[in-house]
């Protein structure tokens, strides 16, 4: 069966928006630092997105959900030539991340602070070299499995703005959120998987920070996947 494509309201694929209350420094952040760099929708995305950055870019990647942003900042030092659209809708985490790329004077990185599928939507089709859903909410609960990020409707998203070769690398601490992923790559067609043995997704990514997640998930007994798929 067709997966149908859900209304706007129905894609909360997270929870709550904001925690304590902000430092008096990242109040300043957001209050300045994201309206330089945030991605302005109601404007149609330029012809190239190397546009969106001051310096030239080579390559584009997106991070889904970069949580503290740990590993987006450090793909950001580690390869300046790639413009980064990190997109976080927690405003701790998104006022963290800005303090980081103010103190650092990173240049390659823009943002957004809202639902994810409203970028996927306004990206231009084979626009982005790669991208990244590093884990995501899991939503662990059998009734609220439609709120996980991966789906059908948003794997064709992925599809459609990846370039040819292009590749979507997910990480995850829980099982059944890995098979899932894993499942809907499969019966969606468009990603191949590059594992060849097991230790291709037990390993993490080249060059790879980790994360306070994936921390947290060790000190409490749980190891971690890593999948590359390719756009077919």
């Amino acid at each position: 069966m067709t997966e149908q494509r859900p209304s706007r309201a129905t894609e909360a694929f997270f929870g709550r928006r904001k925690g304590k209350a902000l430092r008096e420094r990242q109040a300043e952040g957001m209050a300045s630092l994201l309206p330089a760099l945030k991605l302005d929708l109601q404007s149609p995305a330029p012809a190239s997105l190397a546009e969106l950055f001051p310096d030239e870019v080579k390559q584009l990647r997106l991070e889904i959900g970069f949580g503290g942003g740990e590993h987006l900042v450090h793909r950001a030092q580690e390869i300046p030539q790639t413009g980064f659209i990190g997109v976080e809708p927690f405003v701790n985490s998104m006022a963290k991340l800005l303090s980081r790329v103010e103190d650092l004077g990173l240049r390659n990185v823009r943002v957004y602070d809202d639902d994810a599928t409203q970028v996927l939507d306004w990206l231009p089709e084979g626009s982005i070299d790669h991208i990244d859903l590093l884990y995501p909410d899991p939503w662990p609960k059998r009734k609220h499995w439609k709120r996980r990020f991966v789906s059908q409707v948003n794997l064709q998203r992925f599809h459609r703005v990846l370039k040819p070769g292009g590749l979507f690398c997910f990480a995850s601490d829980i099982d059944t959120y890995v098979n899932w992923t894993l499942q809907h790559c499969r019966d969606h067609g468009g990603f191949d998987w590059q594992a060849v043995q097991s230790s291709d997704w037990l390993t993490p990514f080249a060059n790879w920070p980790g994360t306070r997640y994936e921390n947290k998930a060790r000190r409490e007994g749980r190891s971690s996947a890593y999948l590359t798929f390719r756009k077919a």
